[in-house]
């Protein structure tokens, strides 16, 4: 992915924050919240939202909330599934499972909840 084209194509301007946060998703494969990247960022928390809201607004990144109310964010691809864990939180991309098709609707994402295979190892 190149960064600089994507914020190109949108008419949005180049900043060294939109850069960090872009090249951190794009390295990253699976979604991340604030606090995943707080460490490795040089911004605030509402610098932070603040881009991250326009790049969902620009259909950049994709963003959904967690069992633990945090929002995560990854960049927008091809359409996938999510699972959650119930028991540790961890979100992992489901490549092989791709969203059903329902008449009259456009389906991007598709999260199932459940327990992990290591949590199901642990109990």
């Amino acid at each position: 992915m190149q960064i600089k084209n994507i914020i190109e194509e949108k008419n949005l301007k180049l900043t060294a924050a939109r850069k960090e946060l872009l090249e951190i998703f794009n390295l990253e494969k699976k979604p991340l919240s604030f606090e995943d990247i707080k460490d490795k960022i040089k911004m605030d928390k509402a610098t932070f939202y603040r881009n991250v809201l326009m790049f969902e607004k620009e259909s950049i990144v994709r963003g959904f909330e967690s069992n633990d109310k945090k929002r995560y964010y990854e960049i927008q691809g091809s359409a996938h599934s999510h699972f959650i864990c119930n028991v540790c939180n961890n979100i992992e991309c489901l490549d092989e499972a791709r969203p059903k098709k329902l008449s009259g609707y456009t389906i991007v994402d598709t999260i199932y909840k459940g327990i992990c295979k290591l949590c199901n190892k642990e109990s």
